[in-house]
This record gives C-alpha cells, structure tokens and sequence, in this order.
C-alpha cells in the first residue's frame, strides 16, 4: 500500500511529461506523414482516381466529378488548400487547379473534359492527373523524401531531386560540422574556466561562478544581438583590430551574417553548459589522487593527463552532450548572426513552418532531426554513460 501511494505521487509528472512531450512529438510524426487536406476536400475524386489505370487520361466521369467537387471546394474556401497540397507535388498546378472552378461554367464544350482542356491545356495532360491522385493519398512518404533531397513523382517513381535544389542534406551536415565544432570549442574553453574555479580559494571561485552564471539573467536574444553589434565590420572588435594595426581601415572583417558569427555567439551562450557540469564532477575530485601521482614520479603533465583528466570524463561527456544536443537545434542564433551562410536546419524548419507554410516537410525535418539525437543519446549511454565511468 506504501508503494503504491508513492507511486502515485509520480502521476502529475507522467501526466506533464505526456501532455508537454510525447503527445507533441507523436503529433509531429503524425504530421510528417499524414494529410487528409485533398482526400476530405474531393473525396469522390480520390475514390474514382484509386481505379484509374494512370495510362490513359481519366474517363469524362471522372472530369464531372471533379468539376463538381472543385466548384464546392470553392465555395468552402478549401480550393486554395487542395491546389497547394498538389503543388507541391507538380510545380504550376496550382494556377490550373485555383483557376478551373471559375471558368468551367462559362464553357460551352460538349463535355466536361474538353472543358477542362479549354481552360487549360495541363488536364489534357497525365502528369497532374497522377500528381491530383498522389496528393489523395492520406498517407505519404513524400516528405521524408524531399528532407533528404529525394522526391516522389507523379507516377510514383523516386528520383533525386536537381543539384541546384538539394539543400536539406547540405544543411543536416553543416549543422552536424557546427555542432561539433561548437561542442570542441566550449570543451577547449571551458575546461580551464571549470579548473580554476574547482582549484581558486572559496572567495574567487564564487566570483568565477557568478561570471558564468550571469548571460542566464541575460535574454538570449539582447546577447544575440550584442554580437551582431561585436563583430560587424564597423563594430567593436574591428575597431580594435584598426586601431592596434592588426587590420586596416579599408580591409575589415567581416565576422556576422556567416559562419564565424554562428560559431562564436553560439560558443558564447552554450559555454556554462559545458562550464557547470565540469565544475561539478572537479569539485568531487580528491586533490590527493594528483599528489598520490607527484610522490610516485609522476611530473605535473604526467599526473594531469594519467590520472586527473579521467576522473573529469564524465564531466566531459555530460557537458558535451548537452552542448552538443542544444546546439543541433538552435534556432536564434543563427537567424541573426549567422545570415544565409550561418543557417541551420532548424532555421529552415522555422521557414516552412511560417512562410511556406509547408508543415508536413518541417514536421519531416524536425522528425529526422529528433530521431538523430535520439540515436546519439543511446550511444552515448551505451558506450560513454556517466554510470561506466568511476572516480578514482
């Protein structure tokens, strides 16, 4: 009875963990594959397109069930929806599918499907009778595809999409190379900065702590946008640089709106993520064990690389995996001090999400995106885990 009573003070936090976390991320894979949007709005086309062989154009039927259908997606104000979602699949439908139902009343062909092809010679055409039948179907590997520069055509066949248009399998490695290098520096910067606060009298290591905790009482967007002030080519650093003659008036540098912007603001505001938790395994390390090594012959290095710096591995590893993990996903940052050179992927999930509108593809993308660090994770917990690393 006691177990069970304890127990169940864990429920509001299995309740808050499955409102705030799985649901979210069931619904976004739900998103990424999913889309009734064409087959509610014409569901009697969808049907009739099923059975169609695809060789031929469809029967005059099935154009009479499309005019109809059209013209109430019309009056629903689903029209727009219907022609966007086939868009995406053939490029230029949606002008054909958005313009059909106003002019199709006005014709006097003797048949619907001449009238379709006086309104525009695309119904007269395979390709956007197989792309209206693809975009039908409520579930879809499509935007899976398209995230890693692939693309399902019309007829159903997969192709690579053209090189100038292959940009998200370019973006997950430049995001994967800044990670890293993100993760790198803090680890080059930190772990001095977390030495010396873990080996300083009590005094100097709390103004050190208090230094490393002050950019979390600072927005993250006034510190982003600080650096944009920093590093622009009229900015405080150039200045510097011009005035100690490093660089010359006319030859400044340009460290914002690129990579080397991204890299250093995001090395600034992920630090204490490395700085803390190696802080926190130093302070339990025993100052005897590098003494232990001193007396039996160990020089300092020697006692540094031998016998302190692995006891401050799990540091290392918790830190750079929260570093590591948080920079995947960053999104600020790189909006604004990165420019079109310093983006992410998690900037072009933010596009279509507001501009294209194109939900299923950043759904996609943000899928790809959690299952890599999910992997990551795991291999992290199976071959580098804090519990397989012991003092001492």
């Amino acid at each position: 009875m006691g177990k069970l009573k304890a127990s169940s003070l864990a429920l509001p936090l299995i309740a808050f963990v499955v409102v705030t976390l799985l649901v979210p991320i069931f619904s976004l894979v739900r998103l990424s594959v999913y889309d009734s949007t064409v087959a509610e709005a014409l569901p009697k086309t969808a049907e009739a397109l099923q059975a169609w062989s695809g060789t031929d154009l469809p029967s005059i039927a099935i154009y009479e069930t499309l005019a109809e259908e059209l013209i109430a997606a019309q009056e629903t104000r689903e029209l727009g929806r219907v022609a966007s979602r086939v868009n995406r699949i053939l490029s230029g439908s949606r002008s054909t599918i958005s313009k059909t139902p106003r002019r199709f009343a006005r014709t006097d062909a003797p048949d619907a499907r001449q009238a379709f092809i006086e309104i525009d010679e695309d119904w007269g055409e395979l390709a956007i009778w197989h792309a209206l039948r693809q975009a039908t179907d409520t579930f879809t590997s499509r935007n899976f595809l398209q995230a890693v520069d692939f693309r399902l055509m019309p007829d159903g066949s997969i192709e690579r999409m053209p090189e100038s248009q292959q940009v998200y399998v370019t973006l997950f490695i430049r995001t994967l190379g800044v990670s890293i290098a993100v993760t790198a520096l803090c680890f080059l910067i930190g772990y001095p900065m977390a030495y010396a606060m873990a080996h300083a009298s009590s005094g100097l290591a709390l103004i050190l702590q208090v230094l490393v905790l002050i950019p979390f009482w600072t927005s993250l967007l006034v510190r982003t946008t600080s650096w944009i002030v920093i590093l622009q080519q009229q900015g405080v650093l150039n200045d510097i640089f011009v005035f100690f003659g490093i660089v010359a008036d006319d030859n400044r540098l340009t460290m914002v709106h690129n990579m080397t912007g991204t890299l250093v603001a995001m090395t600034q505001v992920l630090l204490p993520f490395m700085i803390l938790p190696l802080y926190s395994v130093m302070t339990n390390i025993p100052r005897d064990l590098t003494k232990a090594a001193s007396s039996l012959g160990a020089n300092p290095f020697q006692a540094f690389v031998r016998v302190y710096f692995p006891n401050s591995l799990p540091g290392v590893a918790a830190g750079g995996l929260l570093v590591f993990i948080l920079s995947i996903g960053y999104y600020i940052t790189p909006a604004l001090v990165g420019g079109s050179k310093g983006q992410l992927i998690s900037n072009l999930i933010a596009y279509h999400l507001q501009t294209s509108l194109n939900w299923g593809l950043a759904a996609a993308l943000s899928v790809i995106l959690l299952v890599g660090v999910i992997v990551l994770y795991i291999v992290y917990d199976r071959f580098i885990g804090i519990d397989r690393m012991k003092l001492g």
